[in-house]
């Protein structure tokens, strides 16, 4: 059976943290939310979580680093819903932390590179046929992060800041291929946040971290296009 929704989101890793939070929110906005999660056990807690508070979500088995995976949860979505209003790559991981580029592990910068960036494209392609059918317009939302500024960039986790400089030379690559389509694609920074990946010591809660992430999903002009945001600000690359 197809969701009756007239709104529907996608969020990669959405079964903790930010992705979560985020779709909370845009359930709170009458959204159908696809949870994309690559642990389905975890997936399947955040579903029922969400669930008990009266929203519909619907969970999708999605690795972003395996192309088959991504195809399979396309081939699931297909049978849910016939269109993708908000597409939001919010899977990331974050490995490297203490160490410089002088002592940095490339085995580890490739697999953020295929997470981080890889993964995303993939995910973009394969569901595109289902952004272009919305109906008032399309949405994909890159979570980027301000460690991916090359303009105040420093010696923070190499691997991880430079997959999400990559990541936002990816979203500029897709808003001008998508240029006239009526889909908007943007970067966003949503600040140090405490989640698994910020940790306790970070100066943001959840929700705020979620903030711009739903601002550009729902609000945001789809005019705005192929640019990078933090606090519904666009900010320098």
């Amino acid at each position: 059976m197809k969701t009756e929704h007239q709104q529907v989101a996608l969020i990669t890793g959405a079964n903790k943290g930010i992705g979560k939070e985020t779709a909370r929110q845009l359930c709170k906005r009458g959204f159908a939310v696809f949870i994309g999660s690559r642990d389905m056990h975890r997936g399947r807690e955040a579903c029922e979580e969400l669930c008990a508070e009266g929203h519909e979500v619907v969970l999708l088995h999605l690795d972003v680093t395996d192309p088959v995976s991504i195809k399979q949860a396309v081939g699931t979505f297909s049978q849910k819903a016939d269109h993708l209003d908000v597409l939001i790559n919010n899977a990331a991981i974050l490995e490297d932390h203490g160490e410089d580029i002088t002592k940095l592990n490339t085995e580890m910068l490739e697999r953020a590179m295929k997470t981080n960036v890889v993964g995303p494209i993939l995910v973009t392609q394969d569901f595109l046929p289902y952004l272009q059918k919305a109906r008032a317009g399309a949405r994909v939302v890159n979570v980027s992060s301000g460690s991916g500024a090359l303009h105040d960039m420093s010696t923070y986790a190499p691997g991880y800041s430079i997959s999400k400089t990559a990541l936002n030379a990816v979203t500029r690559q897709f808003a001008g291929a998508l240029s006239g389509q009526n889909i908007a694609v943007n970067s966003v920074d949503p600040g140090w946040v405490r989640t698994e990946m910020g940790g306790q010591r970070a100066s943001r809660p959840v929700e705020q971290g979620a903030e711009t992430i739903v601002w550009l999903a729902t609000e945001a002009p789809l005019h705005e296009t192929g640019k990078f945001w933090h606090d519904k600000a666009e900010v320098n690359w």
